[in-house]
């Protein structure tokens, strides 16, 4: 039996990428199939030359078998056989018996060249949908960016997704072809709607974040230093004298990272509370009185 070099007769390289065979299939089994070419023999021929090309190349483990044996590969019984189609031979696995007639010829471009097929025809074609799923994210998450593993639309099969850094509450990421099938076989594609749970110690306005620090009432009335919190740790800033409780501090670059900025970030906003003395001693409660009638 002779030896067909199924990268040829797709005419694709020995490295074609899964899509690029994919590719090269559908384009000639449109132009090669009978019912295009009703009557011609060569066409008929070159078309199940082509299924079963593609059956082999398109199956990662049957690729590899044909790969290592080479010319042997007939001879290990391993070439695919056609089910139903007129005369036998080698050939794709469908059931052209079922396809009969341009209402099946319909029905063949839904399974393999997936949507409406593509001689105008409709009846009964059932589109991809779409699925939506939730994540909830930290603000860290946020910061940094993060990646979920989500289990697919009617399948065992998990996907790993990336989220950028800096997604907003609300905002969707798209997992292409992985939502519902249609019934052509193809898929629709995942959404990811993101919920940014609140945090303890920050809120989000838009990509800045709003924070408070507390000091002493004398660092108020005299000045000093102050540790703010920021999501990647603790920064320093100066208090001058005379600050009043409310005033605000910002932060730049502390925010979250703005999408699509190239790196750039929002603001930290820190508004200063102050602290005040529950418990005085008497000399403290004497220079308070000073103070007081000083009219300070």
């Amino acid at each position: 039996m002779e030896y067909k070099d199924y990268y040829k007769v797709l005419g694709v390289a020995k490295t074609a990428s899964e899509k690029e065979i994919k590719a090269a299939y559908r384009r000639l089994a449109r132009k090669h199939h009978p019912d295009v070419n009703p009557g011609n023999k060569e066409a008929e021929a070159r078309f199940k030359e082509i299924g079963e090309a593609y059956e082999v190349l398109s199956d990662k483990e049957k690729r590899s078998r044909y790969d290592d044996l080479g010319a042997n590969w007939e001879a290990f019984g391993q070439r695919p056989q056609a089910q139903g189609w007129p005369g036998g031979g080698g050939g794709v696995h469908v059931n052209f018996e079922d396809i009969g007639g341009v209402g099946g010829f319909s029905e063949f471009f839904r399974t393999f060249f997936g949507g409406a097929d593509a001689f105008g025809g409709g009846g009964g074609f059932q589109p991809a949908a779409d699925a939506e799923a939730e994540v909830d994210l930290t603000l860290s998450e946020v910061l940094r960016g993060t990646t979920r593993e989500v289990a697919t639309s009617g399948s065992r099969r998990r996907v790993e997704v990336k989220i950028p850094a800096g997604v907003r509450d609300g905002s969707r990421v798209r997992v292409a072809g992985e939502g519902g099938r249609g019934s052509g076989g193809r898929r629709g594609d995942l959404y990811l709607r993101v919920r940014v749970s609140p945090d303890p110690t920050f809120e989000r306005r838009g990509d800045d974040l709003q924070t408070s620090i507390r000091v002493p009432l004398t660092d108020a009335v005299l000045g000093g230093e102050a540790q703010v919190t920021t999501l990647e740790g603790s920064v320093g800033i100066k208090i001058p004298p005379g600050t009043p409780a409310g005033q605000v501090f910002r932060l730049r670059g502390h925010g979250l990272p703005r999408l699509g900025a190239g790196g750039a970030r929002g603001d930290l906003l820190a508004t200063l509370a102050v602290d005040l003395p529950r418990s005085l001693t008497p000399r403290q409660k004497e220079l308070f009185e000073e103070l007081r009638r000083s009219g300070t």
